[in-house]
């Protein structure tokens, strides 16, 4: 397993796309030798969960398991399918191995990594491929691990450079416990992707000195291709009209094993995102919120991730998420569900006062809900369409 792995010419095509059920926590570390035949041209691969027989069937029926697959691609990764059949993005070896050294060279060098996500997702599937580019076994823990579990996981990765990759909710969970906080400080990266990071979050992070590394990218450019805003080598970024984000190089994905039209992947090399964003002078991006997100309210355009990130900064607020909800009037009009700080209370007139105090007053939200949890799903990002069929009628409280 040489630092300097390169796939194998393809010699003959696969016959079919091979099911790997992934287990959780240590149990994912069985599936290293089918990755690394992946990798080295010997087989295509579709992760499923191990421990989720219903998700795994249904994934593996949705994306043709079993059936020809292309003999260019290493891994089939299933996209979330919350609006229907998932679409399977089809990963390269060349794509995957590319990751996997430009987020070496970003870092420092390779590493020993720390596997805390579900490795048949994205985030967790490349943890394996850098830790097979490195030459080295990860250490790994559940998902939900404890903090026990993580300090005992960090004291075990031995010396020299250890990276992790984990969701905001996972890092918030962890800094609630200042050994869990201390042991993460001593990596030399914590990779933060799956969604925006609540400024809240960030700013005690970096009071503990935990070196967060905010990642932006999907299945389809083989996980996080752009870090604290910056592509890594060989990855290009554009922005196209409306402010529609644009990625290209080697990392992109061949396709989707389920096509869809019009199709992101139309320009060969570059994908068509989701989200809107923009690029400063400096050549950073910043990801403003995803198209079919944005709420359109008396004719102007709210883009949640802006609002979520204002109420983030209450202290009254611990978590929070802005979505649209039907109204005869605007079109649509701005809602928050809020989690409130343990001992604090908070209105719909502070809130409303505290987001136009940054914002242009039409992104404030119209409705409050306050919640015990805001909804997730995959590894941690927001639940929009759970909240809207939650409270789409409304009625505040």
């Amino acid at each position: 397993m040489a630092a300097g792995r390169s796939p194998r010419p393809r010699g003959h095509p696969i016959a079919v796309l091979t099911a790997l059920a992934v287990g959780s926590g240590s149990a994912a570390l069985d599936a290293l030798p089918d990755i690394e035949a992946a990798l080295d041209g010997r087989a295509g691969l579709l992760p499923v969960p191990a421990d989720d027989p219903q998700t795994a069937d249904t994934v593996a029926r949705a994306l043709r398991a079993g059936e020809p697959i292309s003999d260019t691609v290493a891994a089939v990764l299933s996209t979330s399918g919350t609006t229907g059949t998932p679409k399977g993005a089809q990963l390269t070896a060349a794509g995957l191995l590319a990751g996997a050294h430009a987020t070496h060279e970003r870092l420092g060098g390779p590493g020993r990594w720390l596997l805390a996500l579900p490795a048949h997702h994205v985030a967790g599937f490349q943890v394996l491929v850098r830790s097979v580019v490195a030459g080295n076994t990860p250490v790994a823990v559940a998902a939900g691990f404890t903090a026990a579990d993580l300090v005992s996981a960090i004291a075990s990765m031995g010396s020299g450079r250890r990276y992790t990759s984990l969701v905001a909710a996972q890092l918030d969970k962890a800094m609630a416990d200042p050994a869990a906080a201390a042991a993460l400080a001593t990596l030399d990266a914590v990779l933060i992707g799956g969604g925006p990071m609540p400024a809240a979050v960030a700013e005690r992070a970096a009071a503990a000195g935990i070196p967060v590394v905010r990642t932006y990218g999907m299945s389809e450019t083989a996980g996080g291709c752009v870090y604290d805003g910056v592509p890594l080598s060989g990855v290009e970024v554009v922005i196209a009209e409306g402010g529609r984000v644009v990625l290209g190089g080697p990392t992109v994905a061949a396709g989707y094993r389920n096509p869809v039209q019009p199709d992101p992947f139309a320009e060969p090399g570059w994908f068509r995102t989701d989200d809107i964003g923009e690029v400063d002078g400096a050549g950073v991006l910043r990801v403003l919120g995803r198209v079919d997100d944005a709420i359109s309210t008396g004719g102007l355009t709210v883009l949640p991730a802006l609002v979520e990130d204002v109420l983030a900064s209450h202290p009254a607020v611990a978590d929070c998420a802005v979505f649209g909800v039907a109204d005869e009037r605007l079109g649509q009009r701005v809602a928050a569900a809020v989690v409130v700080v343990d001992g604090a209370t908070i209105t719909l007139p502070q809130l409303r006062s505290h987001v136009a105090g940054t914002l242009s007053p039409t992104a404030a939200p119209r409705e409050l809900f306050v919640v015990d949890e805001v909804p997730r799903r995959g590894i941690g990002k927001v639940d929009r369409r759970e909240l809207i069929r939650r409270f789409g009628g409304g009625a505040s409280r």
